[in-house]
């Protein structure tokens, strides 16, 4: 028996006593550049309809080209898992091996990237809408990470409006999401109780809000309109940089030097949350695998050690992390900032593929674990923000809670 199998059938034990909801893990230090293509932005959060194909990618660094392996989950729409046996969403098998990988060319960085497409010969199809979980093992059976993604299927038309916040204490820090769910194909059965919503700022699960039942019903129209249950704070325009070149300083670097690797030093940055707002456009946290004189991206990218500064005066009781969808935005050790006392700057080194990134800094509270994401940048009611709302559904006798809509919106056009 596998070790890989033993970690599935705990999974499984532990999922059917209630006890697990569903947590993405952070793959190890060797495993880098998680991506999700396919119909998506690269870098951001997959929500596929029905019946699209769902590509990842990622490299690993250890050179290797170590055998790896996927399982896919289906859960409920609060992430624990559904009672769907897995023949009643997934046409075909999984637990098998990612075939598709290329060994780097020409770069200072050695790696291995690997491809996994679905459907192909092994997983035929997914079935079912809902939430999904691609977990990724070793041949060992060790979990290397694991990564979220939704389908759907266009049942209702869901429209989206960004507001400024209706409670004036926040007025200038919060921006509030209103929602019309409407549809002639669906008779909402008791929505109070079979309707959910999850509202996604900037493709960041972290910081979803879910849970909210409609306040109106018109018809087969059901209305959102909350005073502070929807509203998020307004953060700011995101930082950022571009490698492309790892022979010379791009967007954002400040200088280079050649060791093992190119290092890319970027500017020092400052604190922003005590001034004035400014525009500046962004991709809200994603990232762009990108290099000049490049054929394959994938394979012929280079890696490089980004050197990220902040100058800022030691924060006691709270640590700063370097923050963007790079990691999905996770809070780890990678990503945690070090206080230089003698130049009296945060610093973080960081291994990334080359290409164009979003980042910001964000402090967490060492005794609570609370993240705080405008300690450092601050919060404004005008900052460009991009808005997902996804519309569950389980109406009576259903088993698992289907995605029936999708809708999106940004704060560009922000109104009162």
């Amino acid at each position: 028996m596998t070790k890989r199998f033993i970690n599935l059938l705990f999974f499984l034990l532990i999922a059917s006593l209630g006890w697990t909801q569903a947590i993405e893990v952070s793959p190890p230090d060797f495993i880098k550049t998680i991506q999700f293509k396919a119909n998506t932005t690269q870098g951001q959060l997959p929500i596929l309809r029905l019946g699209e194909p769902l590509e990842l990618e990622f490299d690993a660094l250890n050179a290797n080209e170590e055998d790896f392996y996927y399982v896919i989950e289906h859960f409920d729409y609060d992430w624990t898992p559904s009672v769907l046996a897995k023949a009643e969403y997934l046409k075909g098998l999984d637990n098998q091996r990612i075939l598709t990988y290329f060994n780097s060319f020409n770069t200072y960085q050695i790696y291995s990237h690997y491809k996994l497409q679905i459907p192909n010969l092994q997983t035929r199809a997914l079935l079912k809408t809902g939430n999904y979980m691609i977990s990724i093992y070793d041949d060992y059976g060790e979990l290397m990470f694991s990564r979220k993604f939704m389908i759907y299927e266009d049942l209702v038309n869901v429209g989206v409006q960004v507001k400024r916040s209706r409670d004036v204490r926040v007025i200038a820090e919060k921006q509030s999401v209103d929602m019309v769910i409407s549809t002639s194909q669906i008779n909402f059965n008791n929505p109070l109780q079979t309707v959910k919503t999850v509202i996604i700022q900037n493709n960041n699960l972290n910081t979803a809000i879910s849970g909210l039942s409609p306040q109106y019903t018109l018809g087969n129209q059901l209305i959102y309109r909350y005073d502070t249950e929807t509203a998020f704070w307004g953060g700011n325009e995101y930082l950022f940089f571009e490698t492309k070149d790892v022979r010379a300083a791009n967007v954002g670097v400040q200088f280079i030097d050649l060791q093992d690797i190119y290092h890319s030093y970027l500017f020092t940055n400052q604190s922003r949350k005590n001034n004035p707002y400014t525009y500046n456009p962004d991709i809200n946290g994603n990232f762009q695998i990108t290099a000049i004189d490049r054929t394959d991206l994938d394979i012929e990218a280079d890696y490089t050690m980004v050197h990220f500064s902040l100058l800022l005066p030691k924060i006691e009781g709270k640590d700063v992390h370097v923050y963007g969808n790079f990691n999905a935005f996770a809070i780890e050790p990678l990503t945690q900032m070090r206080y230089n006392s003698e130049k009296g700057i945060y610093e973080c080194i960081m291994r990334l593929k080359q290409g164009f990134y979003n980042y910001k800094y964000v402090t967490v509270d060492q005794t609570t674990g609370v993240l705080d994401e405008g300690a450092v940048s601050g919060n404004f009611w005008e900052t460009e923000n991009n808005y997902k709302v996804l519309v569950y559904y389980r109406d009576l006798g259903f088993r698992y809670d289907r995605i029936i809509g999708y809708g999106e919106a940004t704060s560009i056009d922000i109104s009162n």
